[in-house]
């Protein structure tokens, strides 16, 4: 049942989900890892962000876009996950990531036509977008989290950290506009640079620090898969081949 009031960015978190937010159990960590050693094992040489997904939801044992919401990658019971991946150098080291968390459109949402002419509404229009999608994940699941793998698919390292997905207050940031006519939002009280959307796509991304809870591994590399052994393993012959204007 969605909340009477509003649930807003803050300390609080919520509890309702499989374990608390951010502290992965062991055995979701070796079975996210099992899963990425399959990839390297079949060939793969990097991870989608689909490919991310299906890992987590494996893992938690749930289903992967199992939604028809726009941020909800992952579902299980009643906790929802949008799951993101980037690309750093060395995890370990990454104090923050951009992840790119959908396309707001202030003139297709809100009518506002020149998103230039004030770009303090239009900073709001973009956040109330954001807010607004969250709202729907929250009318049909109690919990709603954020799940990061930062990866290096050639060293195979990688952090991976988890947090509340929240609504953002519109008036606790200011905008401005940078040299290449992106809008930036910055918190008003602190000048910290947290969102920024590009008006030539609608591209909203947020800038999200990796937390102290966020937890660091190395996988060791499997051998890839033959693929003459795997077709003969899976006793593959022509007569799984129909042929034919309709085959059935």
């Amino acid at each position: 049942m969605p909340q009477s009031k509003p649930r807003l960015r803050g300390k609080k978190q919520s509890r309702n989900g499989i374990y608390p937010i951010g502290e992965f159990p062991r055995s979701l960590i070796n079975e996210v890892a099992r899963r990425l050693v399959y990839l390297y094992a079949v060939g793969r040489t990097d991870l989608s962000g689909n490919d991310w997904a299906s890992c987590f939801a494996g893992a938690v044992g749930g289903e992967a876009s199992a939604s028809n919401l726009d941020t909800c990658d992952v579902s299980f019971e009643n906790c929802a996950w949008s799951a993101k991946t980037v690309k750093a150098k060395v995890p370990s080291k990454s104090s923050h990531v951009r992840l790119i968390s959908g396309r707001n459109s202030p003139t297709y949402s809100r009518g506002i036509d020149d998103p230039f002419k004030n770009k303090s509404a239009t900073g709001r229009a973009v956040l109330e977008i954001w807010n607004e999608r969250v709202n729907r994940v929250l009318s049909a699941y109690e919990d709603f989290r954020l799940v990061v793998l930062v990866r290096n698919f050639n060293t195979l390292q990688f952090a991976m950290f988890e947090t509340e997905i929240t609504r953002f207050v519109p008036s606790d940031y200011k905008w401005t506009i940078n040299d290449n006519r992106n809008f930036e939002g910055y918190d008003a009280s602190t000048g910290q640079h947290c969102f920024t959307w590009q008006p030539h796509g609608d591209k909203f991304t947020i800038i999200r620090h990796l937390p102290a809870s966020a937890q660091f591994y190395e996988i060791k590399r499997p051998p890839t898969m033959d693929f003459d052994e795997v077709i003969k393993n899976i006793g593959f012959n022509a007569s799984w081949v129909k042929t034919g204007s309709q085959a059935s």
